[in-house]
């Protein structure tokens, strides 16, 4: 990390690295408790993505604090994909988490590049780089791993399998989508506006899934979660910003790369669990191939 670091600060300074890290501090927290008020407090995963959509609009007002909003249909229709797909995959997610563990979940989220990639190539007839393919088939691999763990003793049963490759999927369009925005000019702070929007139109959808307001939930439950969930949405924040101040070739890589291993970190401390060995091996799979796909794309 240190070598990326010094071809950042000879091409224009390491300005992004202090957003950088709290993008993988925010986002490492978040994803190894973001399942704790559904486990512990019984609090419904529905409420959950509810209460991220409406924290999302306090990093929404600093990414477009004095910018210019692009009003054309085409920026609003990307928008829309962009944010109807991430929010989509938080609101599975949320579900995943509450069948799945964490340190298995996010691995397997972050190779959602691959589909970026496929879609790339069969859409759009883009050639792809070495380095890409062998990220895609190490993603491919982990995918495997993965299922071979689901059933060998990491929360058996692999209904949190299903559903966070759900969320992988639905992030890797959202990736190409947003790819597709800022090649006709729609610029950060619209995508993001259109990605809050986005979040809460889904609120209906979630509210409605949930059934009723759950009244009984103690005190701990939408305190944890509203904590937990605004460091998700600030970490979105944190991301803009860092790949507004360094070159996507480094950042993209090393936040996607970090932020998963941290959850890892936190979810075996805290929980005490280990991996089986299918697990471990996913794990690494999964993030080295990201950061391989997201390095070279970048970079090309």
């Amino acid at each position: 990390m240190s070598d990326r670091i010094g071809v950042v600060a000879r091409v224009g300074g390491a300005k992004w690295v202090p957003y950088a890290g709290l993008l993988v501090l925010f986002w490492g927290v978040w994803g190894a408790f973001s399942g704790t008020p559904t486990s512990k407090y019984g609090y419904p995963n529905e409420m959950v993505y509810i209460l991220w959509a409406f924290t999302m609009l306090i990093p929404a007002y600093f990414a477009i604090r004095g910018r210019t909003l692009d009003r054309r249909p085409v920026a609003a229709f990307y928008g829309l994909l962009v944010g109807l797909s991430g929010a989509g995959g938080q609101l599975v997610l949320f579900k995943a988490l509450t069948l799945g563990p964490a340190y298995l979940i996010f691995p397997l989220i972050s190779i959602s590049p691959a589909i970026t990639v496929l879609m790339a190539v069969f859409i759009l007839r883009e050639r792809i780089r070495g380095l890409v393919v062998v990220g895609v088939i190490a993603a491919l691999a982990s995918i495997v791993l993965f299922s071979i763990s689901s059933g060998s003793g990491d929360n058996a049963g692999g209904s949190w399998l299903f559903l966070a490759l759900i969320v992988m999927v639905a992030w890797g369009i959202q990736a190409f989508f947003m790819k597709k925005a800022a090649n006709v000019g729609v610029n950060d702070a619209t995508t993001f506006a259109w990605m809050t929007v986005s979040g809460l139109l889904l609120v209906p959808v979630a509210w409605l899934m949930m059934g009723s307001f759950p009244s009984g939930a103690p005190w701990q439950a939408p305190v944890l979660t509203l904590g937990t969930q605004l460091l998700n949405a600030v970490g979105a924040l944190f991301l803009v910003m860092a790949l507004s101040r360094g070159k996507a070739a480094v950042v993209a890589p090393v936040t996607n790369a970090l932020a998963p291993v941290l959850t890892i970190v936190l979810s075996l401390a805290v929980y005490q669990t280990v991996p089986s060995v299918y697990g471990f091996l996913g794990i690494a799979l999964a993030i080295g191939g990201s950061t391989l796909m997201v390095y070279a794309d970048e970079a090309a």
